[in-house]
């Protein structure tokens, strides 16, 4: 810490400075991390949040505007994802956290309502995220990650996931897309095994919710996935993705208020005022939820179908140039995520190749291949992608060729 302080105009220079060398994501360069509507949705998540950013959502009395945009929030959270009458949910700090909570509410449902014994354990696809794992780790709970279908559709195995259950089986998951490969579970199925083992059904729509509504307002061909499923209790769905809002903001969202009533912790018996909190944080950033609340009502139904629907085209776009220049797309994926790779050549040689020039996105391992979450702005450098993506795996296979020839003459 300076002795003296500095002046904020000789602090702000330096802030600018240390961003030079980060992900270049205003320009469209980056398709992981950063969810890019425009200008205009920015200046929204800015300005909302700097007006709540001091009030805290711990004290909803302090603060019932707070409470009041919350309880909004998830009021339009449910009305686009089919939230029967008596649905409820709260705000949370981001996707981990709601996957953390529903997990803890369906533990505590669980040893209210059943007679366990035993380690209890979770059932969830190969592709699910590793946010189960951590809260997992954290509720001592066992994980049991099934492979998925052999048919190169790359979803979930509702049968194998079934087999995995049993009595001490306190959730399965489906993924409304997966992050690896942008593909929707079935869910529909998914319910079908849960139902008949009696096993919580969790939906991880932490990409798609606030996607997935919308793009079937377009034609889009998107399956049951929500409470529409009636053997789906619990959703989890992040407003700073495909939400577009300010981080960290994301919702996590119950059946009925009898399942909620397991996720609040209530603790009296310590020397200050009693304390009761819905989520994992305690103090809530107040400029999360106002930001949230804010795009919502600034965007309505009509501003995310367009958006939506660019992302969605500029998918399109880019998986038909993917497959000009030889890539295959794994699955079919119909939102936002798109995994594709190279049958003949190095694909993380390639990804290399892309980050040289400026392009920062994210890869999958199973199987090993390029990986783009797409925001609006992309639609504007798509085809720039394409066009060096051709170049780096022309790169690529000459270097592949050349260590071929160096390998034979040596």
């Amino acid at each position: 810490m300076p002795p003296i302080g500095k002046s904020w105009e000789d602090v702000r220079e330096i802030l600018i400075e240390r961003g030079l060398g980060d992900a270049k994501w205003r320009d469209g360069k980056t398709a992981v991390y950063v969810f890019n509507a425009g200008p205009e949705v920015a200046e929204v998540q800015h300005e909302a949040y700097s007006l709540y950013m001091s009030e805290n959502g711990l004290g909803p009395i302090a603060f019932p505007s707070l409470a009041q945009m919350e309880r909004e929030v998830i009021e339009m959270a449910l009305s686009i994802l089919h939230g029967p009458d008596g649905a409820t949910g709260a705000m949370t700090s981001g996707g981990t956290d709601s996957i953390t909570m529903a997990m803890k509410t369906a533990r505590d449902y669980a040893r209210a309502t059943k007679s366990r014994s035993g380690t209890a354990n979770i059932v969830l696809p190969q592709s699910a995220h590793p946010a189960f794992d951590k809260a997992a780790h954290l509720m001592d709970i066992e994980v049991r990650r099934i492979a998925l279908k052999e048919d190169g559709s790359y979803q979930a195995d509702p049968a194998a996931m079934g087999e995995a259950c049993d009595a001490q089986t306190i959730m399965m998951v489906g993924s409304a897309p997966n992050f690896p490969h942008g593909i929707i579970d079935p869910i529909v199925t998914l319910g079908e095994v849960a139902a008949a083992k009696n096993v919580w059904l969790h939906t991880d729509a932490c990409v798609g919710g606030y996607f997935a509504p919308f793009a079937r307002m377009n034609g889009v061909p998107v399956p049951p996935f929500d409470f529409e499923v009636l053997a789906v209790q619990s959703i989890s769905a992040d407003l700073h993705k495909y939400g577009y809002a300010a981080k960290g903001a994301s919702t996590v969202l119950f059946r009925s208020e009898a399942l909620y009533e397991h996720m609040p912790f209530n603790m009296r018996e310590w020397s200050g005022a009693p304390m009761l909190t819905p989520t994992l944080a305690g103090t809530r950033p107040g400029g999360a939820i106002s930001a949230a609340w804010a795009v919502m009502n600034v965007l309505g139904v009509e501003g995310y179908r367009e958006k939506q629907r660019l992302v969605c085209e500029t998918r399109e776009r880019a998986e038909a140039g993917f497959k000009t220049l030889g890539f295959e797309i794994l699955g079919s994926p119909i939102l936002g995520l798109v995994a594709f790779r190279h049958p003949e050549h190095d694909n993380f040689a390639i990804y290399s190749e892309m980050y040289r020039r400026g392009w920062f996105t994210s890869i999958t391992t199973q199987p090993p291949s390029l990986h783009l979450m797409l925001s609006p702005k992309h639609t504007e450098v798509i085809d720039d992608y394409i066009a060096d993506l051709g170049e780096c795996t022309k790169i690529v296979a000459d270097g592949e060729q050349g260590a071929k020839v160096e390998a034979r003459y040596s």
